[in-house]
């Protein structure tokens, strides 16, 4: 059979291109993101022009909104009139709230009663055995606490303090066990992890708000509500790190331990546990430092504390008030932090201490026991309870004398320069005011098909649906125009984070002394509660939606710039090497090697950037930010639990909006 040839040149352009494969140019709408925004397209050039002739040009219409206040601030009401005759609040949610207010109290009462000076030497002795007793950076450790309750009780605050740390040991034990529980559940079962993930992703985007205003529906404003909120606020770290440990164990060492015969419950406590105790030390860090920020946030609910004296100061716009009360927050938050992460690097050091058995093991915990015990001892025997009033210090005037000055002299009438007051008019005027104008004169449902869109370029079909539908859940529950005032303060935020996060990030990753210089500011500046960065803004700014735009560049930066900085020193030198080779410039490196590669870096830096500034836009409620964050503060304050929750649940919906435009799945990124 003789084979029958076709000459090359009567082949048809379809039989070449089959034969070449893979060799064939790719035609453009053979792109996966052409793909995927082509049904779009068309579906927008046929529904567009229809909806702006149905529905107008408008705000979100009247008819298609639900009052939901009524129908909360009516559910307020019934649970005011039946809280103490339901079956549910006698003998459940009653029980609870008492649990809660008794042991807060029992530990108010067991600081303050053994005194000053007990309790800042065993913090002392306790962070010095936690740090090393032989280890310089054991006694680093100690120095670091001893200076942190000795400024509590100099500035006055050691009672707010007690209080502040009797609440944390509370919510942090309680958020601790539940996060561990959840975790190991997670860790161990693949179905429950598919479960727990989404609530978990859902409750990270949360701004802390949202989680005071239906405790306080169940139980009043007092101290149960703000410790069952830091509870559940501070669980996820927990949760979510327990299980990344559990689940990343070395394979070799879990089979190791299978092969020998363990039971399932021996692997999980000699080898899983162990190997993960470093992820498992890492949540409990985390579970720490949002506690503490929780606590001090639900001062609003009645938490007292440090947190009280720093919003009742803020509420009068006395800067020296809350700087004394601030600093405490400040240090207890290094102080913290730094004892936790000494803990885990110990753990995850895996050599044998060295020197004598009395200094490290349960032996050292007993010497840190028994001389904490003689201390308690003395401090009952000679009656040192109350720090002493000679050795406090009054910052407050001097504080407010120097914001005074400031603001005659740099606020505003500075040569050339201007001064800050007019610099946050001017942000407000040019830049705040047109993006708000711009959103709220946009067309409701381009805006709805805006972050459609956006959510489907990042995230995919399920992101697009989610995003859409909690944009318009903004306007069917009522809050529209307060959600886009809040929704420009957010973007204007974003941008001024990103433009000098991105920028310090990429200097940083190229000179390695900025690095230096700057991790240790990040480190701190990353441990600092939200209301601590309502101080400065308000001495600098006063008041109002450039202060609370400010706070939130402050509050969201030192993330994106690290997550830039790692991102892009994790890009492989080798082709950065071969870049170099080339003879590209530094900034060809930059632009054409680091940032593609570091491209999925710098999405999360993106996505936490947002949700970072977000959070703290509404947080700048507090100093006139207005909008949301507005409402939530009134609806707590007042009592008008419709109003605060309506906006709680704006704040979460818009949450998921930014959250879903801007977070890349990874299924997204493979199309691409």
């Amino acid at each position: 059979m003789t084979a029958v040839v076709t000459p090359a040149s009567s082949r048809t352009s379809a039989e070449r291109a089959e034969q070449n494969g893979s060799d064939a140019p790719r035609s453009p709408l053979h792109h996966p993101l052409v793909r995927r925004l082509l049904p779009l397209a068309v579906a927008a050039a046929v529904l567009v022009p229809l909806a702006a002739v149905l529905l107008g040009s408008g705000s979100w219409p009247h008819d298609l909104t639900v009052d939901v206040k009524t129908p909360l601030d009516d559910a307020y009401t019934w649970v005011v009139n039946n809280r103490d005759t339901n079956p549910v609040f006698l003998y459940f949610l009653l029980w609870l709230s008492n649990w809660s207010d008794s042991s807060v109290s029992w530990m108010t009462d067991l600081l303050e009663n053994l005194g000053w000076f007990p309790v800042g030497a065993g913090a002392v002795l306790l962070a010095w055995r936690i740090g090393g007793l032989r280890d310089r950076r054991g006694l680093k450790l100690a120095g670091v606490t001893l200076a942190t309750f000795a400024v509590c009780g100099v500035l006055g605050m050691w009672e707010a303090t007690m209080e502040t740390v009797a609440l944390m040991v509370i919510a942090v034990t309680v958020s601790a066990l539940i996060g561990a529980l959840l975790g190991l559940a997670a860790g161990l079962s693949d179905t429950f992890q598919r479960i727990l993930r989404p609530v978990l992703d859902t409750m990270q985007i949360m701004p802390a708000f949202a989680y005071l205003l239906p405790l306080v529906l169940l139980f009043d404003i007092g101290v149960p509500s703000a410790l069952i909120a830091t509870i559940i606020y501070a669980a996820p770290p927990m949760a979510r790190l327990t299980a990344l440990g559990l689940r990343g164990a070395d394979p070799g060492v879990m089979e190791a331990a299978e092969s020998l015969g363990t039971s399932p419950l021996q692997r999980l406590l000699t080898a899983r546990l162990p190997l993960a105790r470093k992820e498992i030390l890492l949540g409990l860090n985390q579970t720490i430092m949002m506690a503490l920020s929780m606590v001090t946030i639900a001062s609003v609910i009645g938490a007292g504390g440090l947190g009280e004296e720093v919003f009742q100061a803020l509420s009068t716009v006395d800067v020296g008030s809350a700087l004394a009360a601030g600093i405490p927050i400040v240090l207890l938050a290094v102080w913290l932090d730094r004892a936790t992460s000494a803990a885990g690097d110990r753990l995850g050091a895996g050599t044998a201490p060295a020197g004598s058995a009395w200094l490290h093991g349960w032996r050292a915990w007993t010497l840190v026991a028994g001389a904490f015990a003689a201390l308690a001892v003395a401090g009952r025997t000679l009656l040192i309870s109350e720090w002493p009033d000679p050795w406090t210090v009054d910052i407050s005037q001097p504080v407010n004398q120097a914001v005074d000055w400031f603001t005659s002299h740099m606020a505003q009438g500075v040569p050339v320069v201007g001064g800050t007051r007019p610099w946050a008019d001017g942000f407000t005027t040019w830049v705040l005011d047109p993006i708000r104008t711009g959103l709220t004169i946009a067309p409701w449902w381009s805006l709805v098909l805006l972050a459609a869109v956006c959510a489907l370029l990042a995230g995919g079909w399920g992101a697009m649906c989610t995003a859409a539908l909690a944009m318009a859940g903004v306007g069917v529950i009522g809050v529209w125009g307060h959600s886009l005032d809040t929704l420009s303060q957010a973007i204007a935020g974003v941008v001024v984070t990103l433009a000098l996060g991105f920028a310090i990030g990429v200097v940083a990753a190229r000179v390695s002394l900025l690095e230096r210089v700057l991790r240790p500011v990040l480190d701190t500046m990353q441990t600092l509660p939200q209301f601590i960065y309502l101080i400065p803004v308000v001495a600098l700014f006063n008041v109002g939606r450039a202060a609370a735009v400010a706070a939130a560049v402050l509050y969201a930066l030192p993330a994106v710039v690290r997550i830039t900085v790692q991102g892009l020193r994790g890009v492989d030198g080798a082709t950065l090497e071969a870049a170099r080779s080339m003879g590209a410039s530094s900034f060809q490196q930059i632009r054409q090697v680091q940032v593609p590669l570091a491209r999925p870096a710098l999405m999360l830096a993106l996505n936490q950037g947002v949700v970072l500034v977000l959070a703290m836009v509404i947080v700048g409620g507090f100093v006139g930010s207005g909008a949301l964050g507005y409402d939530v503060v009134f609806g707590l304050q007042k009592s008008q639990l419709g109003t605060g929750l309506t906006a709680g649940v704006a704040i979460v919906l818009l949450g998921l909006v930014l959250d879903r435009t801007t977070q890349r799945t990874d299924r997204a990124a493979a199309s691409r």
